[in-house]
C-alpha cells in the first residue's frame, strides 16, 4: 500500500459512488489523506460503463484520484459478505444510489451498523431518502430547474438557463463531505457513527441562499436579472474597447469612486442616480451611462485603474485564460499526478488551504480492480479466499 499522510490518514473510506455528486464528496476525503477504497462491479457484469465519462478522460481522472480500486459483485451473497468484512474495519461508507437500491443490496445504515457501530454511512440522492419523489432518478440539471436556480439565471425574457457547471451535483458532494466530517467529530464523543444524507434538490435550494431567503422572509419571488446583481446596483458586465469586464460598485462610496474614474461626476447629482434605491430602479440607465465610458478603454486598463482606487472589478476569462492569470498561478490551483498511461498531468487543485498540511498529490485514478488483492489481504483475506472469490466471479 502507498504510504498516506495528511489529517484524514487515520480514516478508511469505502467508496460506492459514481458519476459526480458522490465522487465529489469522496475526493475531499482522499485529497486530505483518507484511505479511500473504490468499490466497483467486476467488468464482466458492469452495465454502467461510461458513467462519469471515459476512465482515462479528464473528468474521470480529476474526480477519482487518490483512491485504490477493488472489484466486488455486491449482488451476490458472497460479495455482500466480503463487503461487510471490509465494513467491520472501515470508518465511512459513501453511496449515491437511488434510496431503494441500498435496501435491496443490504447495505442500508441499520445493516451496516450491526456490523460496525462506529460506521458513518453517507448517502446522496436526487430528492431525499423519503417522500413522494424518493425513488426518482436524480440529475444535476433537473435539480437546477426544480431548485429554482434556472428561474433566476439568464437574461430577462429569454427563458430559464442552466448554470454552466453541475452545481447541484457539486454542492451535494461538498455538503456530504462536510456532513461526514461532522459525524466523525461527533463519533469521538458518542463512540458511534450515524447516517449522513443529503440530496441534489436540498443542496440546490441551500445554494439559493439569499434568493431563497427573499421568498421565505419577504415573500419576494426573484426574477431573472441577467448579468446584473439582483440587489446591488451597479454590479454587472460592461463592454470595453476589446471585450468585457465585471464592475461591482454598489453603495455610495464605490459609486463616487467609479464616477470619478469614469470622468462622470455629473452622474453623482443626476436625479436617476442620486442614491442606491434610485440607481436600482433605474439600473438600465445607470448601466448604459457606465458602458458609454467603459467602451473608451481596454479591459486591462479599466481593471488596473479601478482596482487601484478600490472599486471591485475584474476581467471575464475563458478557462485557458483563468489558468494563465498570475494570481491563479500564485495560488496554484493545479493538482499534479503521474499516470502510467497518460503521463504527468495537472488536475484541478483543492481550494482549501491548511497551515499544517497540503493535499495529497501524485496519485492518479486507479484502473478497475487494480488493488483488489492488496486491499483484501490487508483486511484479513488469505490467498485461498481471494482465489476462491475470483473463481466465482465475486471479485
Amino acid at each position: 500500500m502507498t504510504e498516506r499522510t495528511g489529517p484524514l490518514a487515520r480514516f478508511t473510506v469505502l467508496d460506492l459512488t459514481r458519476v459526480r455528486s458522490g465522487p465529489t464528496a469522496v475526493r475531499h476525503l482522499a485529497d486530505w489523506g483518507a484511505d479511500v477504497i473504490k468499490i466497483e462491479a467486476p467488468v464482466a457484469i458492469d452495465k454502467s460503463a461510461g458513467m462519469g465519462g471515459a476512465r482515462n478522460g479528464p473528468d474521470y481522472q480529476n474526480i477519482h484520484r487518490n483512491k485504490r480500486s477493488v472489484t466486488l459483485n455486491l449482488k451476490e451473497a458472497d460479495g455482500l459478505a466480503t463487503f461487510l468484512r471490509l465494513v467491520e474495519r472501515a470508518d465511512v461508507v459513501v453511496e449515491n444510489y437511488r434510496p431503494d437500491v441500498k435496501d435491496r443490496l443490504g447495505i442500508d445504515y441499520e445493516s451496516l451498523k450491526r456490523v460496525n457501530k462506529r460506521i458513518v454511512l453517507a448517502s446522496i440522492s436526487g430528492f431525499g431518502q423519503d417522500g413522494p419523489y424518493r425513488n426518482r432518478p436524480g440529475f444535476d440539471q433537473i435539480a437546477q430547474g426544480m431548485g429554482g436556480l434556472m428561474s433566476v439565471t439568464g437574461l430577462p425574457g429569454d427563458g430559464p438557463v442552466r448554470v454552466g457547471i453541475p452545481i447541484a451535483d457539486l454542492s451535494a458532494g461538498n455538503y456530504a463531505a462536510m456532513g461526514i466530517l461532522i459525524a466523525l467529530l461527533d463519533r469521538e464523543v458518542s463512540g458511534e457513527g450515524q447516517w449522513v444524507h443529503t440530496s441534489l434538490i436540498e443542496a440546490q435550494i441551500a445554494m439559493l441562499d439569499f434568493q431563497a431567503a427573499r421568498w421565505l422572509v419577504a415573500g419576494e419571488v426573484a426574477p431573472q436579472a441577467g448579468n446584473n446583481h439582483p440587489t446591488s446596483i451597479p454590479t454587472g458586465v460592461f463592454k470595453t474597447a476589446d471585450g468585457h469586464i465585471n464592475i461591482a460598485a454598489s453603495g455610495d462610496i464605490m459609486w463616487e469612486r467609479l464616477c470619478e474614474a469614469l470622468d462622470a461626476k455629473e452622474l453623482l447629482d443626476h436625479p436617476d442616480c442620486i442614491d442606491g434605491a434610485t440607481r436600482s430602479t433605474n439600473r438600465d440607465f445607470v448601466n448604459a451611462e457606465i458602458e458609454k465610458r467603459t467602451l473608451a478603454r481596454s479591459s486591462a486598463d479599466w481593471v488596473e485603474m479601478l482596482s487601484g482606487i478600490g472599486v471591485p472589478c475584474g476581467p471575464i476569462y475563458s478557462i485557458d485564460q483563468v489558468f494563465a492569470d498570475p494570481q491563479v498561478e500564485h495560488v496554484n490551483m493545479k493538482h499534479p499526478v503521474d499516470h502510467p498511461e497518460l503521463g504527468p498531468m495537472n488536475l484541478v487543485g483543492q481550494s482549501i488551504n491548511l497551515s499544517s498540511h497540503t493535499p495529497r498529490t501524485g496519485v492518479p485514478t486507479p484502473d478497475s480492480g487494480q488493488h483488489t488483492d492488496e486491499v483484501l489481504a490487508e483486511f484479513g483475506f488469505d490467498a485461498d479466499e481471494i482465489a476462491g472469490l475470483k473463481d466465482r466471479g465475486i471479485v
